[in-house]
């Protein structure tokens, strides 16, 4: 097991509880004699901490060890930002569904404490790449870790586009758009548009059409090492966005190819002992219990 000994903390900003656990946490990861640097933008809210700072970026390099606190939109922003570095990444959940976010803060001192004793396992999730090239000319680039949105923006129309993987031609479609998730996304916006739970463990992205102006249009499953290329169709009258994780990032035109990969560099998170995806799902999604019980 990796042994960790810089820790970096970033929080969400605006919550009262989030900075409540962060002091918690900076005051016994202090009393354990590890040394902490906060994210800059986090350090903020924290008047006084005495701790050293960097940015999200630098902290990559400066840390064995990145603890987020916060709900599932907070991980997701320090997952882009810290796969590059390969730095591990725990959550401790201040959101409100919290599927990568799994510390309970009641818990915070037992069970960061079993962590950096070294009893954790890990796991590694792949993020997306996408590009937007225009007359050949790339315009635009983002990753993400859930999802690669193509979606009308704030106009109420239809899209028109093309789908290809591997450069083979799936089908046109006019519909409100298209997710392209990881397995990770799998549990969010594309569970609301009707696709398939993908177990993290799997290498596979799923494609799933949102409200298609057809009813044989379903989600489908393809390697994870596949190219999807969405070409916009010309004679769309909306500009299409390019969201990543929620965030529009481009704003397409009429004409435009999106090109959506998987990511060479991977998240890698850290679990307490006992992680199970199954029971996370059946208390995040409300699923029964065992029978008796």
């Amino acid at each position: 097991m990796k042994s960790f000994k810089n820790i970096g903390l970033i929080g969400r900003i605006g919550s009262v509880k989030v900075v409540d656990t962060l002091r918690r946490l900076i005051r016994f990861l202090d009393t354990h004699g590890y040394h902490v640097i906060l994210e800059d933008r986090t350090a903020t809210v924290l008047l006084g901490h005495g701790q050293q700072e960097a940015s999200r970026r630098l902290l990559g390099e400066l840390c064995d060890l990145a603890v987020v606190v916060g709900g599932d939109g907070s991980m997701l922003g320090a997952a882009r930002a810290l796969c590059r570095t390969g730095t591990p990444v725990l959550g401790i959940n201040r959101g409100r569904l919290g599927f990568l976010t799994d510390i309970s803060p009641d818990e915070l001192e037992e069970k960061v404490g079993e962590v950096l004793a070294g009893d954790y396992v890990s796991e590694e999730r792949f993020l997306l790449d996408a590009e937007v090239y225009r007359e050949g000319a790339l315009v635009g680039t983002a990753d993400g870790l859930n999802d690669v949105v193509i979606h009308p923006g704030k106009a109420a129309r239809m899209i028109e586009f093309e789908m290809f993987v591997n450069d083979q031609f799936v089908y046109s479609q006019r519909s409100d758009g298209l997710i392209i998730a990881t397995p990770t996304g799998s549990t969010a916006y594309a569970l609301s548009g009707g696709g398939p739970i993908i177990h993290p463990g799997l290498e596979a992205i799923t494609l799933v059409p949102m409200f298609p102006h057809t009813l044989s249009s379903r989600p489908i499953v393809v390697d994870a090492a596949s190219e999807i290329k969405v070409h916009i169709g010309e004679i769309n009258e909306a500009y299409p966005h390019i969201s990543c994780d929620g965030q529009t990032q481009v704003v397409s035109k009429p004409g435009d190819m999106l090109y959506v990969r998987r990511k060479p560099q991977r998240l890698t998170l850290i679990h307490p002992r006992g992680h199970n995806y199954y029971e996370i799902c059946r208390s995040k999604l409300g699923w029964s219990s065992r029978l008796g019980e």
